[in-house]
């Protein structure tokens, strides 16, 4: 998705995601084991489902245990 926070902060602000298929437009918005999150991408859209929390920050490979993709394989092909 993105590197940093301050690079998700950006998207938020930009409109570029939506929680639960509502549009955010800051990054102080809470999320909720359960909720979906949908992205708007350079060249595509994901939606995630976030699956668990973490305590703090850790390594990307631990980040992706937290949601559940549900994009379809064929969504940025269009």
């Amino acid at each position: 998705m993105v590197r940093t926070r301050s690079a998700a902060a950006a998207l938020a602000e930009a409109g570029y995601v939506r929680l639960n298929g509502r549009r955010v437009t800051g990054c102080s918005v809470s999320v909720r084991i359960g909720d979906v999150i949908t992205l708007a991408l350079d060249s595509s859209v994901r939606v995630l489902r976030v699956e668990a929390m973490c305590e703090r920050r850790g390594a990307s490979t631990q980040a992706r245990s937290l949601y559940r993709d549900l994009t379809t394989p064929d969504a940025g092909l269009r």
